[in-house]
């Protein structure tokens, strides 16, 4: 009852999974994904299982095809199942059972794998993956690009209601993410989950300014702070912090009035400002003093 894609990408190493539906919190279901070892997408009457399961059976050695198959053959309900499974090496595997919904179906490609399933038409699965080929750039983009394309060839034959998207690093900690995104409950949910991309994007910056003013790389950080907020400027948080960077590296006038603009959407920012340790933001205190006592 689901639509969805597992993929690897060559260049970079990430794993993801892209999934939408007409159920809800459907991105607490469907996609898995471990960094170096694989990705699962499991739907039509949802076996979750299968997802961590699947990763366990990966990194002990197993590759897509035999993990999925290990798990299909032990389960009673495998004709009403639909699972798709990358590896770190970029093979995959997917099972559509007999028994799933129409219209269901697949289609594998180098990397990647689309399945759906209750869908409105049979022309979603191969949508997704012309557009997942045929799109540059981040897997993630690349992903969202399948999903988009899915939609327009029909989606779920029930709608739309929710959407995940989960793309893990080529190597790290277990609880490694490069993005990790849900829409639970939204009538636009892949509308929706692009803007958290962004957002996601625009504080990821933000954190990697804050790494650099650590190490007293101003420069570097005032230019990450303010990709920042250009990339959510209606985002006050953002500009209060792009403001203090630009402080910090002596850009004083400019930071004071990007500060003075987040007071102004959201006065309590003035009170924190007088709250920050110096270790945190060695401007906030010349910042505060050129702000003055009045109005900002």
């Amino acid at each position: 009852m689901t639509y969805s894609i597992v993929a690897r990408d060559a260049a970079t190493g990430e794993l993801g999974v892209a999934v939408q539906s007409h159920w809800f919190s459907v991105g607490s279901i469907v996609p898995w994904a471990r960094p170096g070892v694989g990705a699962v997408a499991t739907q039509a009457i949802a076996e979750v299982s299968y997802g961590p399961r699947a990763l366990a059976l990966l990194g002990e050695g197993a590759d897509a095809g035999e993990a999925l198959g290990r798990l299909v053959a032990e389960d009673p309900g495998a004709s009403n199942r639909q699972v798709s499974v990358v590896d770190s090496s970029g093979a995959v595997a997917v099972h559509t059972g007999e028994r799933c919904v129409r219209f269901a179906g697949h289609q594998l490609g180098d990397g990647f794998g689309c399945q759906a399933n209750m869908m409105a038409s049979d022309r979603v699965w191969p949508a997704m993956a012309d557009a997942f080929a045929a799109t540059p750039g981040r897997l993630a983009e690349r992903l969202l690009a399948a999903l988009d394309a899915g939609e327009a060839a029909g989606g779920d034959v029930r709608g739309r209601q929710s959407a995940g998207l989960l793309v893990v690093p080529a190597d790290g900690d277990p609880w490694s993410t490069a993005v990790s995104l849900r829409i639970e409950d939204n009538p636009e949910p892949l509308r929706e989950l692009r803007r958290l991309l962004v957002m996601q994007e625009a504080y990821s910056l933000a954190a990697e300014g804050e790494r650099l003013t650590e190490e007293g790389r101003h420069g570097d950080a005032v230019e990450r702070a303010i990709r920042s907020w250009e990339l959510a400027p209606e985002n006050p948080e953002l500009r209060f912090w792009a403001g203090l960077a630009m402080a910090q590296a002596g850009m004083l006038e400019q930071g004071v009035e990007q500060v003075r603009v987040a007071i102004a959407a959201h006065p309590p920012w003035r009170e924190l400002l007088g709250r920050l340790p110096p270790e945190w933001a060695p401007a906030a205190p010349a910042v505060l003093e050129a702000l003055g006592t009045g109005e900002p």
